[in-house]
């Protein structure tokens, strides 16, 4: 979905901030990872799990073909955390919905390749959100 030309993109400090924040290893992910890891759960990290398909999974679990996205609350669009910039307000609104778009496409195209997508928010607690992985992960193993 093509930008609104209208919408400017963040300030200089804003852009700054943006590039700082990382993309990979992010507390939350860290862990989840180390319980999974001390539950006897294997995995490969930051994952491109679709060639022609421009996604890595945060946590790929090959032989069962589960991948698991840790999604920040922000740049995600949570139901519950999502919080709406007022400084640029209609460029952060496009942005985020068109995130929460991509990550349904991306869904459903891994969905079609036979893979089974978690979806784990940054705000859930570590050992729930490991609770629900492994299990899932067992059933399909």
């Amino acid at each position: 979905m093509p930008r609104d030309p209208k919408l400017s993109p963040p300030d200089e400090t804003t852009r700054r901030r943006m590039k700082r924040t990382r993309r990979a290893d992010t507390k939350a992910e860290v862990a989840i990872r180390r319980l999974l890891f001390a539950r006897g759960l294997r995995y490969r990290k930051d994952y491109k799990p679709a060639v022609g398909l421009r996604t890595r999974a945060d946590m790929a679990f090959i032989g069962p073909r589960v991948l698991v996205y840790v999604n920040g609350c922000f740049w995600h669009g949570c139901p519950e955390h999502a919080t709406w910039p007022k400084k640029n307000a209609a460029f952060w609104r496009e942005k985020i919905h068109a995130n929460m778009a991509r990550d349904a496409r991306i869904d459903a195209e891994l969905a079609s390749r036979g893979w089974t997508v978690m979806r784990v928010w940054e705000h859930e607690r570590p050992e729930e959100a490991a609770d629900r992985i492994e299990a899932r992960v067992r059933e399909r193993s």
